[in-house]
Order: C-alpha cells, then structure tokens, then sequence
C-alpha cells in the first residue's frame, strides 16, 4: 500500500546514500521525477557531487533505487498487515481500511509509481519493469489470500481488485478521496460477497 517516504528499511545505508535517497523520495514525489536535476539533488542532500556518483553513479541509478527501496518498504508493510490479521477474509477487508486511511493522510501526494509510469511511457526502460514488478506482487499477495477463503476464481478476482485499487490511488489525488476510498472497500466487499456460502 502506499506509504510515507521509506526511511526505516535503510538504516544500515551509508549515511550519505541514504540522504541523496531521503531527497530524491521527496522531490521526486512532490515535484516529479524528470524536473529535478542532480544539482538540485545534491544541494538538497547536502553531499558533494563526487558523493552522489560514488553512490550512485547517474539519476538513472538513483530513480531506479528509489522505487525499488519504496517497493520493498511497502510490501513489508502489506505483509505485516497480513500478518497480524486473524484471517485471510479480515486481511482483504484490512487492505481496503489501509487504502482507506492512504486516501486520507493529509501527506498523500497520490502514488509515487503511478506517477512514475506517467513519465516513463517506454514499456521497455527498466523503470516500468521495476513499477510493474510491485504490482504484480501486490497482485500474488491478493490473490493468495482470496485462494485461502476460497474463492472460486481467485486470479480473476484479484485482478479486479488491482484494478480498482489502482483507479482509487488515482481517482483519491485528482478527484474526490472519499468516493475513491469507499469504491474500493465496495470492490472488495463484492469480491467477498462471490466465496461458496459454506466458505
């Protein structure tokens, strides 16, 4: 789900590196990923420009650490979410209590791989690989727990559940984050509604 910029999964980053990341996570979400510059990187981090590339080499190397520490810290926290739930049918209706409160942070700034995939059009750059990689694993976690409280096509349903989520992440940064949020639980209670009675 998303979350606030990842700062805790990289303690043991090297204090320079992990203040370049801290700075990209933050004007890439707010600003953009193409219109911040090195420069601007590199004053923000407050780090010389010998320390950026010694760390990380180019902005191309940057961006793609940058989703992938996001992707890694958010599904840690989906699979806590699961984790500390007393049933597969709880942890769905947590995900959409999850999505509920994202929508609703007064930090949210809409979702920094949709963003993404906005400025990186080519399937073929290693940024969508990285961006479609995380939702497919958000997809086999969904599916998983739908294949648990039985439901009969677990695959499609997860499927219609992906695409919802993504339209909420959406819909709740350009347009209204209530109606987003409660669409979603909706898609999800729908979902539920299709398990065996005997399930």
């Amino acid at each position: 789900m998303p979350v606030a910029p990842p700062v805790d999964t990289r303690r043991r980053m090297p204090p320079a590196k992990l203040r370049i990341l801290e700075a990209a996570t933050q004007l890439f979400s707010s600003e953009g990923i193409r219109a911040v510059g090195v420069d601007r990187l590199i004053q923000q981090s407050s780090v010389t420009k010998a320390t950026f590339y010694k760390h990380f080499g180019s902005k191309e190397r940057l961006i793609r650490d940058y989703l992938t520490t996001a992707s890694e810290h958010e599904l840690a926290q989906l699979d806590q979410l699961i984790r500390t739930q007393e049933s597969p049918h709880a942890a769905l209706l947590a995900i959409a209590d999850a999505v509920h409160a994202v929508l609703h942070a007064e930090t949210f700034q809409g979702s920094l791989f949709i963003k993404a995939a906005a400025e990186f059009p080519d399937q073929r750059d290693a940024v969508r690989s990285i961006i479609a990689e995380h939702h497919e694993a958000i997809a086999s976690r969904i599916t998983d727990l739908l294949h648990h409280v039985g439901h009969p096509l677990p695959g499609e349903a997860a499927d219609q559940l992906m695409v919802a989520y993504v339209g909420a992440l959406s819909w709740g940064h350009v347009g209204d984050p209530v109606g987003a949020s409660v669409a979603f639980r909706r898609t999800v209670e729908r979902v539920l509604a299709e398990l065996p009675i005997a399930a």
